[in-house]
């Protein structure tokens, strides 16, 4: 990196609950494995302002400006607590009122790489359970996203598991290559497919099951293609027959980190982060970056 290069930033979203901390954590070392700068991002909210006596505008400047010491507090302490790990970090804080969280990281999002988020899982049915911050984050975002879920510190050397989709997702897979050789790891391309063909009486329909294999197989060898950009990782590719959003889930037990292409919204009432992402995002065991579709 030359002297004229932008440092790469990390963006990380904290709140005043336990769950912040592990994405802060998470955000830290990618940041440090990019030789960047990790900003770290609280937004105060918004409130629509109700006409008061004198006496109750006093007390909402009171509770206005406890707040903002809170908030100031709530900085300081993170940022403290990323430089007792990561001495030699470069880290900065940005403290956002009069915005919601998603607005808040979104806008500061626009100069940053990443950004990072937390969820409030707090294990068995609700550590399923994403909050909506994370989510609209991650379905509004122009550049990756990470949700930091399950448990991070089993994450070294594990692969980094790509979910392919169709061709376009060559952006997903190029991050997820990057990410790999950032941490030694090696990288899986996997697609998985429910076949058209059904058997009946007769017995499979094994021509037309064929032939559609060869061409999910061509689909995975076209989003394929930016594995020659990155020839000190090693790839293994995948192609399973059944559900792509529980292969995933399946897969993230075992990996560091999984990648999922996000794309356009199909249709009036689709979800914005399409079924199988919001599926992953939900259960995986690791955490999941989504990247968008150009």
């Amino acid at each position: 990196m030359t002297g004229s290069e932008p440092v790469p930033t990390v963006l990380v979203g904290v709140d005043d609950t336990a769950h912040t901390w592990h994405a802060a954590d998470w955000a830290a070392g990618e940041a440090a494995l990019r030789g960047g700068l990790l900003r770290i991002v609280h937004a105060t909210g918004t409130g629509a302002p109700d006409p008061r006596s004198p006496r109750e505008d006093d007390r909402e400047g009171d509770d206005a400006q406890r707040a903002a010491d809170s908030a100031a507090g709530l900085l300081a302490h993170a940022r403290a607590r990323v430089l007792a790990t990561s001495p030699g970090l470069l880290v900065d804080t940005l403290l956002v009122s009069g915005r919601t969280a998603p607005e808040a990281l979104l806008a500061a999002g626009r100069d940053a790489g990443l950004i990072v988020v937390g969820t409030r899982g707090r294990g068995g049915f609700t550590g399923l359970l994403l909050g909506s911050v994370s989510l609209k984050v991650a379905a509004h975002a122009d550049r990756p996203v990470v949700v930091v879920r399950g448990d991070t510190r089993q994450a070294t050397g594990r692969p980094v598991v790509v979910g392919v989709r169709d061709e376009r997702d060559e952006d997903a897979v190029r991050f997820a290559l990057a990410e790999a050789e950032l941490r030694g790891a090696p990288v899986r391309l996997l697609h998985a497919w429910m076949p058209l063909t059904r058997s009946d009486v007769m017995g499979p329909q094994v021509s037309s099951l064929d032939d559609e294999s060869r061409a999910h197989t061509q689909v995975l060898e076209h989003a394929a293609r930016p594995v020659a950009e990155y020839p000190g990782v090693r790839v293994d590719t995948d192609l399973l027959i059944g559900s792509p959003a529980a292969a995933l889930v399946e897969a993230s037990a075992r990996a560091g980190l999984v990648v999922l292409p996000r794309h356009p919204v199909e249709g009036r009432l689709g979800l914005r982060l399409g079924s199988v992402v919001h599926a992953v995002l939900h259960h995986a065991s690791c955490p999941v970056a989504v990247v968008p579709v150009r």
